[in-house]
């Protein structure tokens, strides 16, 4: 997400979250931002279903979306909160305000537009997985 966030600068990055069934994110992808914009973003909507066949096929489900903000903290706006399309899903944010130290956090906002920060976990499957 962050490479993404980089490569797009100055425009803000946007990609959708797959997860598996236990929660854990399994997939990120990294996608257009339609509008091509600094400071509001749109899944390009082709890109958006492939993501959603690629994801289905391998038995996870789409359940986040991420973006960035290339000049502010990793908080949402208030037109992030206006747009946040579904209250079941994660919102992952990459701020690029400290280039040299960017920071991701993630957030639940639901249909009121109350926003709830969640804790990230970051680990590797390979060590978090029991071999018999």
């Amino acid at each position: 997400m962050v490479a993404h966030a980089r490569f797009c600068y100055p425009e803000e990055a946007c990609g959708l979250l797959a997860f598996d069934d236990d929660g854990r994110i399994r997939m990120v992808y990294s996608l257009t931002n339609a509008e091509h914009s600094p400071v509001a973003y749109t899944i390009e909507p082709r890109e958006h279903i492939k993501a959603l066949r690629h994801a289905e096929g391998l038995g996870w489900h789409l359940g986040g979306v991420f973006h960035s903000h290339t000049h502010t903290a990793a908080y949402p706006s208030r037109t992030d909160v206006a747009r946040a399309p579904e209250p079941d899903w994660a919102y992952l944010l990459v701020s690029l305000e400290d280039e040299t130290a960017p920071s991701v956090r993630a957030f639940w906002i639901d249909e009121d537009g109350n926003i709830t920060e969640e804790e990230l976990v970051v680990s590797d499957a390979r060590t978090t997985e029991s071999t018999t």
